[in-house]
């Protein structure tokens, strides 16, 4: 597989979300606002991207029955310093309150441990980078269409600012998590319709 099939395949015939079915719990609790989708998009990208990085580095000296933990603690480190730099700045601190436990959950994601094991731990730290980069943006890309609509019909809001005509009546269903499923789903039929390939997975 070329670099650019490595990075393409994740966002569209690979995407996580739609095709592999990853990440769906954290992509119901934080796609409300765009802000929280961007944040945590950007967060779970910088985690995979590193966590394979640095895994595939270390691929060749990682003793096969600790593998696991070795991958815990890389992975658990890189979000510890992701949540510190959060915080610590004054834009996206409030942001880091309101995900609360879910930026620390990324430890969890099946996507940051799946591209890991499938990827980083086979590979050279290039294409391993590029690996969790694409899966961490082909997450993102799902996050932030979704919070697009939750956010525009149930606030009438876009990053916080009023897009709706005044008048506008917000529509509290569309800020519950099954709409977020909802439109997980008709976002995953959308791309199989449209990819045919997908069709016999």
């Amino acid at each position: 597989m070329t670099l650019k099939e490595t990075f393409l395949t994740p966002l569209f015939k690979g995407n996580p979300i739609t095709v592999l079915v990853l990440g769906i719990c954290s992509s119901l609790a934080v796609t409300v606002t765009l802000k929280g989708a961007l944040v945590m998009a950007l967060s779970v990208t910088v985690v995979t991207g590193l966590s394979n990085l640095v895994l595939s580095l270390l691929r060749k000296g990682i003793p096969n029955r600790v593998r696991i933990i070795v991958q815990l603690v890389v992975v658990a480190l890189l979000v510890i310093l992701v949540d510190q730099i959060l915080k610590s700045i004054e834009v996206t601190f409030p942001i880091d309150k309101q995900l609360s436990v879910y930026i620390g959950l990324i430890i969890t994601n099946c996507i940051v441990m799946g591209r890991i094991e499938a990827f980083a731990l086979g590979n050279k730290p290039i294409p391993s980078l590029i690996d969790g980069l694409a899966n961490g943006l082909g997450y993102g890309m799902i996050l932030i269409v979704v919070a697009f609509f939750r956010e525009l019909f149930g606030s009438g809001t876009l990053f916080g600012l009023q897009v709706m005509p005044a008048g506008y009546v917000t529509n509290n269903l569309v800020i519950l998590p099954p709409f977020a499923l909802i439109l997980i789903g008709c976002i995953i039929w959308i791309h199989r319709s449209a990819d045919k390939s997908l069709q016999e997975k």
